[in-house]
């Protein structure tokens, strides 16, 4: 009996259960980051759920898919795929873990997408808006800005400050997610936003209809102030950390910096964006013969 009773034992441990189980083979999974109210609306998870919203017309900002060997992939997973290719979205191939610590449930089925919480709108739809209004027009121009509350913050001011509309790229640049909607405090739902593949492109573009392309860069030879800012114009915010890529630099009409004399040589891009943006709205004011 007792030899049994250990041979019993013995063939216990050998296949893994009872207290003795090999717990380095168990798959440990990370906790996932909870998701705030407005995070949530704006990631989606699932084949289902991103097709249907692909059906509805939504605007993909971003799409993170499980990167695997086309042969090998699911097939509904793979058409969704060349589905999303074919939109504005930035397609990310990742692994299962990467997605596994994104999700929100453990559901993903292989792809998560996020939907802009706001449409874009073309260039000539911002040109438009400022001729309805009788104005010249005014439209900030973000090369690289990647962080969701200084897009917000930026859409808050430009609304203050009568921007007619913004200008960001695809790659590169944080969108209009949740985050960009909570910080803009509702300026999102007023202020047009389109997004281009090419900024310099962009610029080109604005140039043949007449606007000046001013670049606010540390680079800038005259203080932002002395510059003639009236008139049709766009202003060029840089990166948080790099400021104005070289190219974007060279395709301005001119740069121009705003003085600093504390130890700290530079403002946050939201910061620096408000401060632009009021001098071009004091100017027009004051042409108007209005008080500030």
């Amino acid at each position: 009996m007792a030899d049994k009773k250990r041979q019993y034992n013995k063939s216990n441990r050998k296949s893994g259960s009872g207290r003795n189980k090999d717990r380095s083979k168990v798959r440990v999974t990370e906790p996932q980051a909870e998701l705030t109210e407005e995070e949530a609306l704006s990631r989606l998870e699932g084949r289902n759920t991103i097709e249907e919203a692909l059906k509805a017309g939504r605007t993909f900002n971003k799409v993170w898919y499980l990167k695997a060997d086309e042969k090998k992939m699911d097939r509904r997973l793979r058409d969704l795929i060349y589905r999303l290719s074919g939109t504005d979205a930035v397609l990310y191939p990742v692994d299962r873990q990467t997605l596994d610590r994104m999700a929100s449930t453990f559901n993903h089925q292989g792809i998560i997408a996020e939907v802009a919480s706001r449409e874009y709108v073309s260039l000539d739809a911002i040109l438009a808006r400022a001729e309805a209004k009788g104005e010249d027009p005014f439209i900030i121009l973000l090369d690289q800005i990647q962080d969701s509350q200084n897009l917000g913050a930026i859409m808050r001011s430009a609304d203050a400050a009568g921007v007619h509309g913004i200008v960001i790229t695809q790659r590169r640049s944080v969108g209009l997610d949740s985050l960009a909607a909570k910080a803009s405090a509702g300026a999102i739902e007023y202020v047009p936003c389109a997004r281009v593949v090419n900024l310099n492109q962009a610029i080109a573009e604005l140039k043949e209809k007449g606007l000046w392309i001013a670049g606010l860069a540390m680079e800038g030879e005259s203080v932002f102030t002395s510059q003639n800012l009236l008139g049709p114009i766009g202003l060029v915010i840089g990166n948080e950390g790099k400021g104005i890529s070289p190219l974007v630099q060279k395709n301005c009409d001119f740069l121009v910096h705003i003085p600093m004399q504390g130890a700290i040589n530079s403002l946050n891009a939201s910061n620096a964006a408000a401060v632009a943006m009021y001098e071009v709205l004091r100017r027009r004011l004051a042409t108007d013969n209005k008080d500030l």
